[in-house]
């Protein structure tokens, strides 16, 4: 982990979600609703209670029992997927479980990436001095694995596409720092030119696949914004 002096862990008093729009559906039949989480917003709402707004929030005040799958953290934006009863919840939630999920994200990081792929295998637990912030941890840290190849150099920017093997929080925001190519303004892992290079944090969720409670595979995909 760098010993750089990281940005200060964001306050309730930050929080400004979007909304415009207010709800980005990319599917929705009798089991599941896809999303396109935004930037900005929370999955769930945070014990604060200026932290009440959040993806799950407003999918429920149109699907009253959508119900959290998996998530993805308030800066990640992408494809995220809510069940509408509790048959389609167990059988989405054994898909991520078993690793039987497939997904993939964008991100751009910073600097030139000199491989054209490779994995990273480090073990991660919560830095509990700095939470939420999370690090490599070989002694109390869970396995965490991703896979990356390289889309596009950009001059000192590298877009690449993440593979995780694993869910871990903040997996892939700390495995690419890890490589010393920390993800464009990323409030938690990125500082100076890496932070300010971008508005928001490049990292999008742009794909995910598994099987559907009706046993049917399906795939859906969001382009990135960036």
């Amino acid at each position: 982990m760098s010993g750089a002096m990281l940005n200060p862990v964001p306050t309730s008093f930050d929080y400004r979600p979007p909304t415009e729009p207010w709800l980005t559906v990319v599917h929705a039949d009798d089991d599941i609703v896809v999303l396109d989480k935004p930037s900005g917003l929370l999955s769930v709402a945070g014990k604060d209670p200026a932290l009440a707004d959040c993806l799950e929030a407003r999918v429920k005040a149109r699907w009253p029992s959508a119900a959290m799958a998996h998530r993805l953290d308030k800066d990640t934006s992408g494809v995220l997927v809510m069940c509408l009863n509790k048959r389609a919840l167990g059988h989405v939630g054994q898909e991520f479980e078993q690793r039987r999920a497939k997904k993939s994200y964008v991100a751009r990081v910073w600097g030139d990436v000199e491989a054209d792929e490779g994995r990273v295998d480090l073990p991660l637990a919560t830095d509990w001095e700095n939470k939420p912030r999370q690090r490599v941890d070989y002694e109390r840290g869970r396995a965490s694995v991703t896979d990356w190849t390289v889309e596009a150099r950009e001059g000192g920017i590298t877009r690449v596409r993440l593979y995780p093997l694993t869910g871990r929080t903040h997996q892939l925001r700390v495995h690419m720092l890890e490589l010393g190519h920390p993800i464009l303004g990323d409030p938690f892992y990125s500082t100076g030119e890496a932070f300010a290079a971008a508005d928001r944090l490049q990292l999008h969720a742009e794909e995910l696949g598994f099987n559907h409670p009706q046993g049917h595979w399906v795939n859906f995909r969001v382009r990135a914004p960036f």
